[in-house]
């Protein structure tokens, strides 16, 4: 099992500058590349300050002119809010400033917040017809001259310029989670991503066992690959209570999601309060104490053994999913913990 790392820019107040969160998100990026992480992951999101990233490419460019090895994945890019051949264009251009580490993850899209200010109110639930248009036709455009005449898109002979490093083309993941989605992504050959959120492990069986029924139902297509991305944090064995800062953090990471996903109160400047924990009094699974054991917190000896599982589960790639709430510091300690501590276990 190889391991990547998914990390945005997070900001829950103005005391951190956007320009120190860049040189924190790079720092991370960094680490692990010299840790010897195979991908790191960026994801899109508009307009709001918890998840910075208006768009994943000129982080990633970024990142390709200080790093040699790792991969660099857009991950996911949101298919409504894209022209196929600009999304073509824009990918293969980061395959050729890498030198052939591009990786593109794409998705339907989640908040309706996003889509009322970007796709014209379009519900967020209809995003995925977009999905299915732009996967095809963007790998088409990779191959050579291409028309498309599709329900969403239609535009005359075209092709992108330029073409990626890595042919025919660079890899594609899609973010799945009903079998619907899996099915699509194994039918396409591209590989699946797929988040338990803070449901426990036997959630990762579940989306497992959706990508494994997908695959029997396509033999023609080669097994592609499959990625838990998962929030983590690694703390020492000498801080027993070492657990509990970071499932609170997540707790509020949690809340914050559940507020934009809401999209009933107008954000400030960027910022929204998190939803309150009364709220949740009646789910139990958004509690630290459950958080503790659903999101990947532990020593590394903890986080070892859990990881063992997902291996032997058949999980190809892991994505410590950094954004935690926590302080920079915090996380550089976590991620340099997983790195001497976790990864060696799996060489």
């Amino acid at each position: 099992m190889r391991f990547s790392l998914f990390v945005h820019m997070e900001r829950w107040d103005e005391e951190v500058s956007h320009r120190q969160l860049f040189e924190n998100l790079s720092e991370l990026a960094l680490m692990a590349e010299a840790g010897g992480f195979g991908t790191v992951w960026i994801g899109e999101h508009h307009a709001m300050e918890y998840t910075i990233s208006p768009s994943p490419m000129p982080l990633l460019a970024h990142l390709a002119a200080k790093t040699s090895t790792i991969r660099l994945g857009a991950g996911t890019i949101i298919a409504p809010f894209w022209h196929p051949v600009r999304a073509a264009g824009e990918c293969a251009l980061l395959d050729v400033i890498s030198n052939g580490r591009m990786e593109v993850g794409l998705a339907r899209g989640a908040y309706q917040f996003e889509f009322d200010r970007l796709a014209d109110g379009l519900s967020a639930r209809d995003g995925g017809k977009h999905l299915r248009e732009l996967v095809p036709a963007v790998r088409a455009l990779w191959q050579g001259d291409y028309a498309h005449d599709g329900e969403i898109w239609k535009f005359p002979t075209s092709t992108s310029v330029p073409k990626p490093v890595q042919q025919p083309t660079p890899p594609m993941w899609i973010a799945a989670r009903d079998p619907d989605s899996h099915d699509f992504a194994v039918a396409q050959g591209c590989n699946v991503m797929v988040t338990p959120l803070m449901k426990g492990d036997e959630e990762v069986a579940d989306l497992k066992g959706k990508f494994d029924t997908a695959v029997a139902n396509h033999p023609e297509v080669a097994r592609p690959d499959l990625m838990v991305l998962r929030h983590t944090h690694v703390h020492s064995p000498d801080e027993p209570e070492g657990w509990r800062p970071a499932a609170e953090a997540i707790n509020r990471f949690y809340r914050t999601f559940d507020a934009w996903f809401g999209n009933k109160n107008a954000p400030v400047d960027g910022f929204l309060q998190p939803s309150p924990e009364s709220k949740f009094a009646d789910r139990p699974e958004f509690a630290p104490e459950a958080l503790h054991k659903t999101a990947m917190i532990g020593t590394p000896d903890e986080v070892v053994q859990r990881l063992r599982a997902y291996e032997e589960m058949g999980i190809d790639e892991y994505s410590f999913w950094i954004d935690t709430g926590l302080p920079h510091e915090e996380k550089v300690k976590s991620l340099e913990l997983f790195i001497k501590e976790v990864m060696p276990a799996f060489q």
